[in-house]
């Protein structure tokens, strides 16, 4: 089992469908859900799933919403990204997490992530600290 770091190919499409909406005024509520070592998860994840969902103290299923930052541009790359996510006060191990989309039907995925290796907090903060919001760094782009 492996989690394949990558933009999840059927929400390209669904952006072409306009299913999904990062405007921090008004937009759709995406969620930030963690995944163990065991979840198999690439560009071809298609939506939410519980199975290898992470589970612990002060951990829900489909994990925490996220703050949207409005899209952008630069040069020839539109980008948006997330303030940080810290699940407080859990105690939870995870190898990677999904970003989907909580306001749209059935959940679709956005992209997936490998934390590299497993990730744990014990009683205390599990942050997910997001990239610079730039053309080069933000968690999605569009080049």
């Amino acid at each position: 089992m492996a989690i394949t770091q990558a933009m999840c190919t059927s929400f390209k499409k669904e952006l072409m469908e306009a299913k999904h909406n990062f405007l921090l005024s008004g937009g759709s509520t995406f969620n930030l859900a963690l995944y163990t070592s065991s979840a198999t998860m690439s560009a071809a994840t298609t939506a939410y799933s519980t199975s290898q969902e992470a589970t612990g103290t002060n951990y829900t299923a489909k994990g925490s919403a996220l703050t949207r930052i409005n899209p952008t541009t630069s040069g020839t790359t539109a980008f948006t990204d997330f303030a940080d996510l810290t699940f407080g006060t859990c105690t939870i191990t995870a190898r990677g997490c999904m970003i989907l989309n909580d306001s749209a039907s059935g959940d679709p995925a956005v992209a997936v992530f490998d934390f590299g290796a497993d990730k744990t907090s014990t009683a205390g903060n599990f942050t997910i600290t997001f990239p610079t919001a730039d053309a080069s760094n933000a968690v999605i782009r569009i080049a």
